[in-house]
């Protein structure tokens, strides 16, 4: 039976990637001064320079969650074109959006009845998140079926690691996206906190290094602490408009550990009103998150 993959604006894929896929993106919305903006509009480049400067200026930048109508703008046209769906979720844990797809596609299912609709909460995030949607196309394209991929993404999602660091963490304790951090580290002069997405889905604090060199290094060494057949994954590197500490990140990982293949983008306006500017974090296949 025919069907498509559908995943939300947090998982940070490229257009090239959402377009090489062929997945279907819900678009979460952001807003600024009062102005609603779209997180991702298909063939509609997003303004990251207007955002980032916005966020530099500590100007608050709010977000929403993803709505019954901008769901069902997305499913109703693949399930009246006679596919099926399967919708891969941003984490329960930093987002109640997952909850919110969960109800439309129960709405859906009533309207629909003939058609199988699967929604995975990946808890994951951003290219954490964008990382499973590659590997569900990837089973997709060698024939798996839609509860075949979903059972794998339930099994495999807690191996799939996020590793970052901040510039501070201003922005995720104003947006309340932080859990268990007694500590607050961003606002000591050049300490960099370390977090990662847990098996819960929340964002957890790990540690601390001093300035953004070891920060990075940090994340390199991670990738040894943790990846499984690491030369043979493919590598997902987000940023908080820093690309320069992308590509450097991106070229340091691939002369250690021989990965063929790196991937980076932007976080995009709704994770980044929380993450803030100078956030980078690398995505792989793990042991354990």
């Amino acid at each position: 039976m025919s069907f498509k993959i559908v995943t939300d604006s947090c998982a940070n894929l490229t257009d090239k990637q959402i377009e090489e896929y062929g997945v279907e993106i819900i678009s979460l919305n952001y807003y600024i001064r009062g102005k609603e903006y779209v997180s991702y509009e298909k063939n509609v480049p997003t303004n990251y320079e207007e955002t980032y400067t916005l966020l530099r200026e500590k100007e608050q930048i709010t977000t929403s969650l993803v709505t019954n109508e901008q769901c069902t703008n997305v499913l109703r046209p693949i399930l009246e074109a006679g596919e099926d769906v399967l919708v891969l979720a941003f984490s329960s844990g930093l987002s109640g959006s997952y909850q919110n797809i969960v109800n439309t596609v129960e709405d859906l299912k009533e309207e629909f009845p003939e058609r199988k609709m699967v929604v995975v909460d990946t808890l994951a995030a951003s290219l954490g998140q964008g990382l499973i949607v590659h590997y569900a196309v990837k089973l997709k394209n060698e024939g798996k079926s839609i509860d075949e991929i979903a059972e794998w993404v339930e099994n495999n999602k807690l191996s799939i690691c996020h590793i970052f660091t901040l510039s501070d963490l201003f922005f995720l304790k104003r947006g309340g996206r932080l859990s268990g951090a007694s500590a607050v580290f961003g606002s000591i002069l050049n300490i960099k906190p370390m977090l990662h997405c847990a098996n819960d889905g929340k964002l957890y604090v790990t540690g601390k290094e001093r300035g953004r060199k070891a920060s990075m290094n940090a994340l390199v060494e991670s990738i040894a602490e943790k990846a499984i057949d690491i030369e043979n994954q493919i590598v997902f590197i987000v940023h908080g408009d820093c690309e320069e500490d992308a590509i450097s990140l991106s070229n340091e990982i691939k002369n250690r550990y021989g990965v063929k293949e790196v991937v980076y983008n932007y976080i995009d306006p709704v994770i980044a009103a929380h993450a803030g500017p100078g956030t980078l974090a690398v995505f792989f296949i793990g042991k354990e998150r």
